[in-house]
């Protein structure tokens, strides 16, 4: 089993590449599949532009924090930042409004929380002091 890892990153866009390069390369050394690291880029990615773009209100020298730990059939990636407090569980689950119409009908917005919501298997926000922490953990195919 590979040990847990964490990076913080400035909450800029430029710093995305950085992020995506270490859940990659993380991957690749935790036997887990192109498949399954995919989908965790996916995440990481709709959460690290959410951050930048929501959270922050753009480009920052304030901290992203992206932890991954491979268990036997899950990874858990641990996220974090100091934006103002947000639990974005509130939506994870939901539909976002204006799913059943066709996707140049329905508003802006909410589609990437949703598609996480179905990617993963637990989820787990806290109000820690001044950051968001969020736990999540997704599932690893055969």
């Amino acid at each position: 089993m590979i040990a847990s890892e964490t990076r913080t990153y400035e909450a800029r866009m430029k710093s995305l590449a950085d992020a995506l390069a270490f859940v990659e390369d993380y991957c690749a050394r935790a036997g887990v599949l192109r498949a399954d690291a995919l989908r965790l880029a996916f995440i990481v990615e709709e959460l690290f532009t959410n951050t930048v773009s929501h959270g922050y209100g753009g480009d920052c020298h304030s901290p992203v924090q992206v932890g991954l730990e491979r268990r036997a059939d899950t990874v858990l990636l641990q996220y974090a930042d100091a934006a103002a407090a947000h639990n974005p569980l509130e939506s994870l689950r939901g539909e976002p409004g204006g799913l059943a119409t066709t996707l140049s009908m329905r508003p802006v917005g909410g589609l990437g929380v949703y598609l996480i919501g179905r990617l993963i298997e637990t989820a787990r926000y806290v109000r820690d002091g001044d950051m968001n922490r969020l736990d999540l953990a997704l599932p690893l195919g055969d």
